[in-house]
């Protein structure tokens, strides 16, 4: 029977649904060790996260059905390979495949079943996500007045979309938030950094320089947090790191056999926006300034240049990461970063150094929706810290005078 078959669909959704049990029992397990390592976990707020996210799964699925999609091709080439599972052991697109390719080949899971296990996988992001946020701050934000602002990060749609469903959208989000959650406390979460590190790189290696180079600006730029034997076998790391991996990370932008990194990298980048360009949803990027491209970037589509109904959706969440970057623009912002933690200035490093390497090579918006939501919250976090410090400076006035840092959750 032909996978694509509407018979064939209906079996195959008859198979995932029975397969929803056994990552709920999953799910519960994991909730219960993390309650047990953090008294502010929330079981119940993870289960509707939960629910809300496998929404997000149905939709995408009724997308690929009329659509192309990303998921039907990695499915449709691990189902039919003739090839062994390590001939996929590589970098980017196929590393999805090697993950793919012992469900498909040795389980037998159907395209619905790799949706739904790629949708969970998705979902474990957002719960460190919610770890990163809420271990480092412990106090309810209100934003908007009346909206608590980590449920509304958490429930911000277009992450969602781009993480339920076979591809590379869930992975890497699991991987940048396993990173950002070990930040705190890296000797005591080795495995979680390092599974992070090794899940960013095999599937963008050049996000593993990003994030390397932001970890390491924000330990830099706290002057007191470590000494400078500390800082310099830190630097040192990461320039052995970079030493190992440099190969393919200069070979996704086709630099690996380059005698001149900045010339070509910048011929790369503008080429690359050029032919984006020319697609449907193409913005003239490379005649942009560079306060236009970060705002292109960041916030657009808005409603006046949304590509049809799907573009209205996504305007509507770029109005709200507008008006949330718009809480830092204050002098008192900048005085915060002076005192805040390495965390949040390895954070907003990563963003910005991340921000304006993309702007260089993206020109298409529909590019543009993916890709910015893999960074969006690290900005998130910096924003949820400073409101966090507002908020506890206006419960105790007489600390206004002092270097203040949030308490960490129980």
């Amino acid at each position: 029977m032909n996978w694509t078959s509407p018979e064939f669909e209906i079996v195959s959704i008859l198979e995932a649904l029975c397969l929803l049990p056994f990552l709920y029992i999953l799910n519960q397990y994991i909730f219960q060790k993390l309650e047990k390592k953090h008294e502010f976990f929330s079981t119940k707020l993870m289960n509707i996260l939960s629910l809300y996210h496998l929404g997000f799964l149905g939709l995408y699925y009724a997308y690929a059905l009329f659509n192309p999609s990303d998921s039907k091709r990695y499915f449709g080439l691990v189902n039919s390979t003739e090839k062994s599972w390590f001939h996929f052991f590589q970098t980017e697109t196929h590393f999805i495949d090697f993950l793919s390719y012992p469900f498909i080949k040795f389980l037998g899971f159907s395209y619905e079943m790799m949706m739904l296990l790629f949708a969970w996988v998705g979902f474990m992001g957002f719960v460190y996500a919610y770890l990163f946020f809420k271990e480092n701050i412990s106090l309810r934000i209100k934003i908007f007045k009346k909206i608590d602002f980590l449920l509304l990060i958490l429930f911000l749609p277009n992450m969602h979309f781009w993480t339920a469903s076979l591809g590379k959208g869930a992975p890497i989000f699991l991987g940048l938030m396993l990173f950002a959650y070990a930040l705190k406390q890296p000797k005591k979460r080795l495995v979680a950094l390092i599974t992070g590190s090794l899940l960013v790189f095999a599937i963008r290696p050049h996000m593993l320089l990003l994030i390397l180079m932001g970890s390491v600006a924000g330990i830099m730029l706290c002057r007191h947090s470590l000494d400078w034997k500390k800082k310099a076998v830190i630097i040192a790391s990461a320039a052995v790191a970079l030493l190992l991996f440099h190969e393919p990370i200069l070979k996704v932008v086709n630099l690996q056999d380059s005698s001149n990194l900045i010339g070509d990298f910048l011929s790369f980048s503008e080429n690359r926006a050029e032919s984006l360009s020319e697609s449907g949803s193409g913005v003239a990027m490379a005649e942009y300034s560079l306060p236009e491209k970060f705002f292109t970037f960041w916030f657009r589509p808005l409603f006046f240049d949304a590509p049809g109904l799907f573009g209205i959706i996504v305007s509507i969440e770029n109005l709200i990461y507008l008006l949330i970057f718009g809480k830092i623009f204050r002098l008192k912002f900048l005085k915060f970063l002076k005192s805040s933690p390495v965390h949040v200035k390895s954070s907003l490093a990563l963003f910005l150094i991340s921000s304006f390497a993309m702007t260089f090579i993206m020109s298409n918006l529909g590019i543009i929706i993916r890709q910015k939501s893999m960074i969006m919250y690290f900005m998130f976090f910096v924003v949820y810290y400073y409101l966090g410090q507002e908020k506890k400076l206006s419960l105790n006035p007489e600390n206004k005078s002092k270097e203040t840092v949030l308490p960490r959750a129980a």
